[in-house]
């Protein structure tokens, strides 16, 4: 009776023969084929190196095993990859998406779109859609509210043990570290937006940051840490939080100028966003204030927002980097079997009018 790694090999064999597995497609994990085949991990290796050694498969630590390519490396990937980002056309959006689809294109794959609206069961419903698509090769995905546990881990788990690549975009969970990210340095933003300010001379610096992502949670991590290390007072009366859900509420002139009355004393704002900043810099004119004169008004993005503004903004920006772009990149680079780490893009700042 033959071995039983080579029983294990001549089964994977015959369905590769019978066009069971994409050449874009890992084949199944070292774990699922044990299970499969009640053997160990050991007979598990052994049978894929007899493939590996035949020219069937490449194998990769960390990448798993995938069928040989027999075309030109440099050849368009003709990938089928998904995108799942918090929303498609609001504020900065159109622009990350912009970026990713031009590195997609020239590798004839055009991406499949969903938008989360940030809610984690929009998620669940996109993440099973996945799930159930055959071809997929690979998923950008900017988590929804990634400054909170998510309930949704077991389906990004699923979509692992069936070889989806997986790259995240501006935040990232915990449990799935091993997944590679591409990040703003958003506490060294918040860190940079406050040594701004305390060099044109402010010192009660007041900050709007938003709580349930983790972009907020960092630009504030960085914010305080300056405060702190500049020796500047830091308040809780002079920190104001919002969440996805409250995110319309800035929309009202008496909201926002419920939370002006609350930094009382201090002559300067840190806002989570452009789309924030705007409405500060709005409201703060009709009260009849100066900007910068008697408030000066800092941002993260460098959107249009800053420009469209009564007062331009002062905002950081990442420069001529794309995040989706940078995003893309990387996801190719996984599908064609590279090792990859994840990418933290520093934050410029773009000083205007506001301070």
């Amino acid at each position: 009776m033959a071995p039983k790694y080579q029983s294990v090999a001549s089964s994977l064999r015959q369905e590769i023969e019978n066009g069971q597995y994409s050449s874009r497609q890992l084949l199944p994990t070292e774990q699922l084929l044990c299970q499969r085949f009640q053997i160990s991990r050991q007979t598990v290796r052994r049978a894929l190196a007899v493939l590996e050694n035949e020219g069937l498969i490449t194998r990769r630590q960390g990448s798993g095993s995938r069928l040989r390519e027999h075309k030109d490396p440099a050849a368009p990937l003709h990938c089928t990859i998904a995108v799942v980002t918090t929303y498609i056309s609001d504020y900065i959006f159109p622009r990350l998406l912009q970026g990713m689809e031009g590195v997609l294109a020239a590798n004839s794959s055009a991406p499949l779109l969903f938008a989360t609206q940030n809610q984690i069961a929009i998620e669940r419903k996109n993440l099973q859609a996945l799930l159930t698509m055959r071809d997929l090769d690979g998923v950008l995905v900017e988590g929804s509210k990634t400054a909170l546990p998510n309930p949704n881990l077991d389906l990004y788990q699923r979509l692992m043990e069936r070889g989806v690549r997986l790259v995240f975009l501006n935040g990232t969970y915990p449990e799935l570290f091993q997944i590679p990210s591409v990040l703003a340095d958003d506490s060294g933003g918040g860190r940079l937006l406050v040594e701004h300010l305390h060099s044109r001379g402010h010192q009660n610096i007041a900050g709007i940051f938003k709580s349930d992502d983790m972009q907020g949670t960092q630009r504030y991590a960085g914010y305080a840490r300056a405060l702190r290390e500049l020796g500047l007072p830091l308040e809780d009366s002079q920190i104001f939080w919002y969440n996805t859900q409250s995110r319309t509420a800035f929309l009202s002139e008496s909201f926002v100028d419920q939370v002006l009355d609350s930094f009382q004393g201090c002559s300067a704002i840190v806002c989570y966003n452009d789309e924030i900043a705007i409405r500060v810099v709005s409201q703060l004119k009709k009260r009849g204030a100066a900007v910068p004169g008697d408030v000066a008004v800092v941002s993260f993005d460098d959107s249009q927002y800053s420009e469209l503004a009564p007062v331009r903004i002062t905002s950081l920006s990442h420069g001529e980097q794309n995040l989706g772009e940078l995003a893309a990149k990387l996801m190719l680079r996984l599908l064609q079997g590279e090792e990859c780490q994840s990418k933290v893009v520093p934050w410029q700042l773009v000083q205007k009018e506001s301070s």
